[in-house]
């Protein structure tokens, strides 16, 4: 379980190919690995992935062909990339409840400068426009967000410079895709409502 508080915006050192999918070495720049364990969870892009070796400022993880298939930001060498490690029952929930687990990619429809903030237009697929609410939360490559304006399956959010500074949201652009994941609290909602009519 994350918060969506980026920790680091580290880079995809190497991409090895391996049984369909790819071995990820990742390299931090200010991610304290010293209490990471092999088997820990590190989220990548706001895609949970398990460690499987470390050293003071790399990590290396597996990701399967299927987890590339559904996401994006995962493939590329030298890619910067944002970076969580796993919640303890102890720390702040600064953001909201993250899985790591990516219910769909989105598309940037417009990144508007508006002085003293940044508007980032996205379009989501037309099976997560239903989670989509406003003031609800959403995880963009990671980052926990405030939905601002909803308009069917666009919606819209406000970034002040300290988030653009503190992961790698300032190099989207209209076109780009981004990893997207739902409310944990939406998810349950819409699945109690609809169990009994399956």
């Amino acid at each position: 379980m994350f918060s969506g508080i980026i920790a680091d915006v580290g880079s995809i050192k190497q991409a090895t190919d391996r049984a369909g999918g790819l071995r990820l070495e990742i390299e931090t720049h200010k991610l304290d690995l010293s209490d990471v364990r092999l088997g820990d969870s590190i989220a990548v892009n706001g895609v949970c992935l398990t460690v499987i070796k470390h050293s003071a400022d790399t990590f290396t993880v597996e990701v399967s062909r299927e987890t590339l298939n559904c996401t994006v930001g995962l493939d590329a060498e030298g890619a910067p990339v944002n970076l969580e490690k796993a919640l303890c029952l102890a720390d702040r929930l600064g953001g909201h409840l993250v899985s790591g687990h990516v219910d769909g990619v989105g598309e940037v429809l417009a990144f508007t400068d508006l002085g003293e903030s940044w508007k980032l237009d996205i379009r989501a697929p037309q099976s997560l426009a239903k989670f989509i609410a406003i003031k609800g939360s959403i995880t963009l490559n990671g980052v926990s967000l405030t939905i601002n304006q909803v308009n069917g399956c666009a919606f819209s959010i406000n970034l002040i410079p300290h988030t653009l500074a503190m992961t790698n949201l300032k190099n989207l652009h209209a076109g780009s895709r981004v990893n997207l994941e739902i409310d944990l609290i939406a998810r349950y909602v819409e699945r109690m409502m609809t169990a009994d009519k399956t």
